[in-house]
């Protein structure tokens, strides 16, 4: 489980809780890389929000789909997301 607010996140998974200062820190230190984490909020709502560094292709987000590539700082690297919608139970 995730939660997050200003100034803090933390992740619980395996009975165990992380704490860190920010979302950001949190998905550095899950993903081991900087991920514009705002920017990709904006992007999930179809907002093709710039980041330095960073080319979004929403081009398929009405199919679940989103690429996000990184040319800065070396080395590229492809954030790719597939996205379900689950039928209301």
């Amino acid at each position: 489980m995730l939660v997050w607010g200003p100034g803090s996140a933390t992740l619980r998974s395996d009975n165990q809780t992380r704490s860190f200062d920010s979302l950001d820190d949190l998905v550095r230190h899950a993903t081991g890389t900087v991920i514009p984490v705002a920017a990709l909020f904006d992007w999930l709502q179809g907002i093709n929000t710039p980041v330095p560094g960073w080319q979004a292709d929403l081009s398929q987000l009405a199919h679940g789909k989103l690429v996000a590539r990184r040319s800065l700082p070396p080395p590229p690297a492809e954030l790719r997301l597939a996205l379900e919608q689950q039928a209301p139970q």
